[in-house]
């Protein structure tokens, strides 16, 4: 989620980089930096910081190479830091680079590398880049990143540029986006169309496996092999205000939507196709002896990501047959909590900044156990204070409600779950087979379920002036209802609970009258027959019910008067395509109420005070 910025014209190219980045600000970022060809060399600046940080470093130098590229950083290998920024340079300062994505194999290229005589500075994966260009260069740009890029793995997008060839920018694109904008004697590159409309709204749009090369004077498209693509012009019709926002009414919806390519990229690198295995080189310090004694886990986290704890709790459980206890992080360290070394702590935040969950890490570790950070913000402070981090790779949520956050974080405890219980010797090889071989489906799955968004926005319409809307399931699905819950509430403000469905009887019924919508989650084969009794329950007392479960299961369709069909999966992964139903009906309730979606009363992104 980086902002990239090229420019290639007759302008001073510093002016349009930083005016380009600030347009790019909304994507979330830690660190600026830019490169201008300059004098027969490449100036770079790059600053960990705010973009006016990096203006400040630029101290007013009038500047006046008209060919440069510009990088808003979001961190994902190595801590927000001036060497970590971009852009990135090769041993002689003579190719720089800029990149959105992740390299999956630059360990390995690191290595060649170094073994060729080529030195490092920084701790990013980018940095292979210009090394290994440098590499191949033999006086022609294109034909080096060409024979560069066939040595990658991993989704990328970026910009490359040499002193031998200062009129020319590459750029390439493999799962990320970029974007060329069109001018006269002039053109552009982004990672993102607001930065491109101050000075055109002619596009092209790079696919995926494709390099262009621009230039003042054009710019040239082809693929790997260096054949030319032809290429229609994109005109954008959109506002600033909506490009930011990908065409999307709301930033909410757009992370809503992004959420499979979420999930692939924190599946990338740690399970692959048809793999039998997980790998999570972040937690290699575990030693294979703590690991086997680890007499318990204790999950704490706040908000929505407690509620993805809770889900952690199911799959540990289920899977590595360990006991788990989850707290709300607020209350963990005031209910003195008994912890010994042999116990593992699992801490969950998006921001990597909540207060009580920091709070919640310094008691764990006072009482002597190791704790885990699971969070989507490299070098915050809980992935400072923890043992071991696993970053999620959702990239930078704007809407204050989490979604895209909150999938990745269910998948990070799928893959803990399943590589604890193979090391304990706690699950089958079939087992663990078959559920990451369903977990690799999850992306393409969520994306069939956002295919079906206009039926959850009829029925969101139906129910947005309900006052009460009650939520219930059994197992996982009573988890993904407490989520579905706060994400009604939060944005809406229409009165949202969750239940236990196995609860109704012990009060929750009293509370149900005619016309009371319930969305009942119906997605675990051995709890769905007492699910369809609840549901039937409910509907006794005058319920309008909507069933949220498997395609196939049509017998819902007898007792709810609405069912919502999401594709099959193992029944412990089905709480990352459950959930992603109740994420749209919130949101199109919120949109039918009025309600301000992206920045909901009251609320804030980061809970930083306690």
């Amino acid at each position: 989620m980086c902002g990239i910025v090229g420019y290639a014209g007759a302008r001073p190219a510093v002016p349009i980089l930083i005016d380009g980045l600030r347009r790019l600000e909304y994507r979330g970022y830690d660190s600026a930096g830019l490169v201008v060809a300059e004098n027969g060399g490449l100036v770079v600046v790059k600053r960990a910081g705010t973009i006016s940080v990096l203006v400040g470093a630029l101290d007013g130098t009038p500047y006046t190479g008209t060919v440069g590229v510009g990088h808003t950083r979001w961190a994902t290998h190595g801590a927000p830091t001036d060497i970590n920024a971009h852009p990135h340079t090769d041993c002689s300062g003579h190719f720089a680079v800029v990149h959105n994505g992740i390299i999956e194999n630059y360990m390995t290229i690191k290595s060649w590398l170094t073994g060729l005589g080529h030195k490092f500075k920084s701790e990013t994966d980018t940095e292979v880049l210009p090394h290994l260009i440098e590499h191949y260069y033999d006086g022609d740009l294109r034909a080096a990143v060409l024979r560069a890029v066939k040595h990658l793995s991993g989704s990328y997008a970026f910009l490359v540029m040499t002193r031998y060839e200062p009129l020319r920018l590459i750029a390439a694109r493999q799962e990320s986006p970029l974007v060329i904008g069109l001018g006269e004697g002039e053109n552009f590159v982004a990672s993102d169309i607001p930065a491109l409309l101050p000075y055109t709204r002619d596009t092209y749009l790079l696919n995926d496996g494709e390099l262009a090369e621009v230039t003042p004077e054009g710019v040239h498209i082809f693929d790997l092999q260096g054949t030319p693509q032809a290429r229609e012009v994109f005109h954008v019709t959109w506002e600033a205000d909506q490009a930011e926002k990908g065409g999307y009414d709301h930033f909410m919806l757009k992370e809503i939507f992004e959420q499979p390519k979420a999930l692939r990229e924190t599946l990338r690198g740690r399970l692959g196709e048809g793999s039998a295995r997980v790998t999570l080189n972040e937690l290699a310090a575990l030693e294979t002896g703590y690991v086997e004694g680890i007499r318990r886990v204790f999950i704490t986290a706040c908000g929505t990501a407690y509620h993805a704890g809770v889900v952690g709790k199911y799959l540990l459980e289920n899977l590595a047959r360990v006991p788990v206890e989850v707290d709300i992080a607020s209350e963990f360290r005031y209910r003195n909590p008994l912890i010994a070394p042999s116990d593992l702590v699992i801490v969950v935040s998006q921001s990597g900044e909540t207060a009580d969950t920091r709070a919640a890490l310094r008691e764990a570790r006072a009482k002597g156990a190791r704790v885990v950070a699971i969070t989507n913000v490299v070098g915050c402070s809980i992935a400072r204070e923890a043992d071991l981090v696993f970053y999620t790779w959702a990239g930078p949520e704007i809407a204050v409600a989490s979604t895209k956050a909150y999938v990745t974080q269910l998948v990070a405890f799928v893959l803990l779950a399943v590589w604890l219980a193979e090391r304990r010797g706690m699950v089958a090889g079939a087992e663990a087979r078959d559920i990451l071989a369903a977990l690799w489906e999850t992306p393409s799955q969520a994306a069939a379920v956002l295919e079906r968004a206009p039926e959850i926005a009829r029925a969101a319409r139906r129910y947005a002036a309900a006052e009460h809307i009650f939520f219930i399931g059994r197992g996982l699905d009573y988890a993904v209802a407490m989520e579905g819950a706060l994400k009604l509430k939060e944005i809406s403000y229409i009165h949202a609970e969750a239940y236990a469905a196995g609860e109704l009887k012990h009060g929750t019924l009293a509370l149900v009258v005619e016309g009371t919508p319930v969305i009942a989650l119906a997605t675990q084969p051995e709890l769905e027959e007492k699910m369809i009794s609840n549901i039937k329950e409910v509907k006794a007392r005058g319920a309008r019910v909507l069933a949220v479960t498997f395609a196939g299961n049509k017998h819902l369709e007898a007792v709810a008067d609405e069912v919502f069909y999401i594709p099959r999966t193992h029944p412990l992964l089905a709480p990352v395509l459950a959930v992603i139903p109740l994420q749209l009906f919130a949101y199109y309730a919120a949109v039918a109420r009025g309600c301000e979606v992206d920045k909901p009363r009251n609320l804030a992104k980061s809970v930083t005070v306690e």
